[in-house]
């Protein structure tokens, strides 16, 4: 294959439909819209969610719950998950850079240590927020938290 021959799927493309132009195309004289009425004039456009006059679905579906606009969303990254980090990479502080260099959490990502998991080696810890659990974890090996 070389970009000269390049090509589309078979069946992916179709040929544009040039609609009503003239009666040698089969749909002249109303070009495909019908005869009359608001849908075959031009600058029609019917309601978002209008369903020929049945009650509309936004409206038949009851309203439940609601978006806390204030909430603040965090990653959890578990106490076993830095431990493993730790002994693969020889760490001793570990940070939300080294996290999102380990494809753990993104880079516009809030992080919080989890105490799910048990620690075994002393480290200094920087995020964003700690369980009471993993901050006990943590400073139990003579380890600092800190947030940032």
């Amino acid at each position: 294959m070389n970009l000269n021959n390049l090509q589309p799927a078979t069946g992916s493309t179709q040929t544009k439909y040039r609609r009503g132009r003239g009666q040698g195309s089969g749909g002249g004289g109303t070009a495909t819209r019908g005869h009359k009425g608001a849908k075959s004039r031009s600058g029609y456009s019917k309601k978002v969610g209008f369903e020929g006059g049945q009650m509309p679905l936004q409206r038949v579906v009851p309203k439940s719950g609601f978006k806390n606009i204030n909430r603040v969303e965090y990653k959890g990254v578990n106490l076993d998950v830095l431990q493993r980090l730790a002994e693969k990479t020889n760490l001793t502080a570990i940070s939300t850079e080294t996290l999102v260099a380990a494809g753990l959490a993104s880079k516009n990502d809030r992080v919080k240590i989890l105490g799910n998991g048990t620690l075994s080696i002393k480290l200094d810890v920087k995020a964003n927020a700690f369980s009471k659990g993993a901050k006990a974890a943590i400073e139990k090996l003579q380890g600092t938290t800190e947030i940032l």
